[in-house]
């Protein structure tokens, strides 16, 4: 989020300093990492327009970076109740979707869907390249005037020297802002991914929704390396985010069960595991605000990355608004 921001601001013309406490492509946070998941399916029209803009900002930065950093596949939304699924918000929006049976599903994709569950396909859906989209930022942002230090970190905003303060810290981000008065109320978790082996053609990304809350309980997508990308989504215990974390050996098994009884042509032994920080408000929006000269652009609650370029664009506007 802050090198998208960057970017947005230097191609304005401002000039912008990027502070990064480790370096670009550290796994310390919530960025690092082969894929991500980019989706227009959301349950509220309001996250699908977000998100269409954001796919507008990722052709944009594909271009400025010559990159191919979007990958789209499609996404599989597997729910109970068609009602719950993203079908309203999407038909609200006039994007383009398909609802099928268990059985059709079955017929057309190698996933083990429910008996009497249905299945939301929306086409543009899949993965973006995370690593190569964040170099992407940072190099565009850097082309345009903007100047990074890595190994910076910064232990107060005070002792930072400009007259606007851009925060996009995740979960250091509270640290930083409570000296200043603002209040971050955010939960911190770490988070457990794992990779399995997938040959042949990509799949869609899938995502199986909660019924009671339509939030997303389980998840896949596609890994550049391996085949397939896997996770329990909001599952993991809280953290610090200055500890080294190692994945949990719990999730990791309910993910690889999960794999094991969706896919039906994957080994659902894990070949490797890794984690990612969650930094997560009550109601998993996110926060966008300016207070004086400081900016607060996080957290984003586990589900921000596909929406990089759009809430660049939004803290860009804040900071010179």
């Amino acid at each position: 989020m802050g090198a998208a921001t960057a970017w947005r601001l230097a191609r304005r013309g401002h000039d912008v300093e990027i502070h990064e406490q480790f370096h670009i492509g550290h796994m310390r946070g919530s960025s690092h990492g082969r894929s991500r998941i980019v989706r227009l399916a959301y349950p509220e029209p309001e996250w699908v327009e977000f998100a269409e803009q954001a796919f507008a900002g990722w052709r944009e930065l594909e271009a400025e970076s010559d990159e191919r950093l979007l990958e789209l596949y499609g996404l599989l939304e597997l729910v109970g109740d068609p009602a719950t699924s993203s079908r309203d918000a999407l038909e609200a929006r006039g994007a383009e979707y398909e609802l099928l049976e268990a059985e059709a599903a079955r017929a057309r994709w190698p996933i083990a869907v429910p008996d009497g569950w249905t299945v939301l396909f929306q086409p543009e859906a899949g993965i973006v390249r995370a690593d190569l989209a964040w170099q992407a930022f940072v190099d565009a942002a850097a082309k345009a005037g903007a100047k990074l230090h890595e190994s910076s970190r910064v232990e107060a905003l005070a002792d930072l020297d400009a007259d606007v303060v851009v925060v996009t810290a995740g979960p250091w981000a509270g640290r930083l802002l409570e000296p200043e008065g603002i209040d971050l109320p955010v939960k911190v978790t770490r988070e457990t991914v794992a990779y399995f082996a997938l040959d042949g053609p990509p799949l869609p990304s899938v995502v199986r929704l909660d019924p009671e809350t339509r939030d997303h309980a389980m998840y896949s997508l596609r890994d550049p390396v391996h085949g397939l990308k896997a996770g329990a989504h909001h599952a993991g215990p809280e953290t610090d985010p200055d500890e080294d974390g190692l994945p949990d050996l719990g999730l990791l098994d309910q993910i690889s069960v999960w794999v094991g009884e969706t896919y039906t042509d994957v080994d659902p032994e894990p070949l490797g595991a890794e984690t990612c920080v969650y930094t997560t408000t009550a109601d998993e929006s996110f926060v966008l605000e300016r207070h004086g000269r400081i900016v607060v652009g996080s957290p984003c609650s586990g589900h921000g990355f596909k929406f990089a370029p759009a809430v660049g664009d939004r803290l860009a506007k804040l900071a010179t608004g």
